[in-house]
């Protein structure tokens, strides 16, 4: 991108993503920065490791508003459908150590598509950190298949999403979480339906999916005998998947994606429960119970 542009016009509008950077040009486009007449030459990332992953990078720190140094990502879709992309980042110190993570959600990349972004937003100005950043996840799903608890409702009427779990003494626990944010009531009864995936979005064999988390361990919420559930607008339900995550003879099974249907016949969304199943192969899922909690 070339830009003549003073410098306060840059920081109007450095808010919007989907700019490269301000005060840059990049010649040829080959993601080099060129020097700029209104700020400063930038320098790579001190650390060349974690800079690449699964068709992220880690472009150079462009020359940001203030003259500080801006960390950006390229997010390049290689595969035959639209993508949307969830990149984790670990945000370092001076010394190579994490501080802390950072998400961010790229949707709906075309095939062949690359797209840049900033990881600095109006809540988190990681600009203002000057830390250097690494990746260190990225999970990517169909756009169509694509689970976000906000936004524009769904043509189908409801939202999928998976919450971060917990975890303790090996044993796992995350709930999916099932929102009408259409306009007529959705009902729903029994088990929530589960197709596992691997890294790379293909089926998990081997592993059984046990209905009741009972079978699992007791008392986390998911051994409940199944019941109608209607859901009026505003309301969730929530199921529970439980297992453990041990280890011992045979090959170890991880499944980052699977592909939930609220019932039979309605559109899949896949989320990202990260399951860390061991060698147990079994899944324990709950069924879909009315959340009395939630806020409408």
């Amino acid at each position: 991108m070339r830009t003549a542009t003073p410098l306060a016009l840059c920081a109007a509008l450095a808010s919007t993503a989907l700019l490269a950077g301000c005060g840059t040009e990049t010649a040829g486009g080959s993601g080099t920065p060129a020097a700029s007449a209104t700020c400063a030459s930038a320098s790579p990332v001190a650390d060349p490791s974690g800079r690449t992953w699964d068709n992220v990078t880690l472009v150079n720190r462009l020359c940001g508003p203030s003259g500080a140094p801006v960390t950006e990502f390229e997010v390049t879709n290689t595969e035959k459908e639209a993508l949307t992309f969830t990149i984790t980042f670990a945000l370092m110190n001076e010394s190579g150590q994490a501080m802390d993570n950072t998400t961010r959600t790229v949707e709906s990349v075309k095939p062949g598509q690359t797209v840049r972004r900033t990881l600095d937003t109006d809540d988190e100005p990681v600009v203002a950190r000057e830390r250097p950043a690494r990746i260190i996840k990225v999970r990517a799903v169909p756009a169509d298949e694509a689970s976000s608890g906000s936004g524009t409702c769904p043509p189908s009427g409801i939202r999928v999403t998976a919450d971060r779990g917990d975890a303790a003494m090996g044993l796992r626990v995350v709930g999916l979480h099932l929102l009408n944010c259409g306009t007529a009531a959705y009902r729903v009864e029994g088990y929530p339906g589960l197709q596992l995936l691997d890294e790379g979005r293909e089926p998990v064999s081997g592993v059984r999916i046990l209905h009741g988390t009972d079978k699992i361990s007791t008392g986390i919420g998911g051994d409940a005998a199944p019941r109608p559930v209607t859901l009026q607008p505003g309301e969730s339900a929530y199921a529970n998947l439980a297992w453990r995550n041990t280890t011992g003879a045979g090959d170890a099974v991880n499944a980052p994606y699977a592909r939930v249907t609220a019932k039979a016949g309605a559109a899949a969304v896949t989320v990202t429960p990260e399951l860390d199943l061991g060698t147990t192969g079994r899944l324990g899922v709950g069924p879909w119970t009315k959340d009395d909690t939630a806020a409408r």
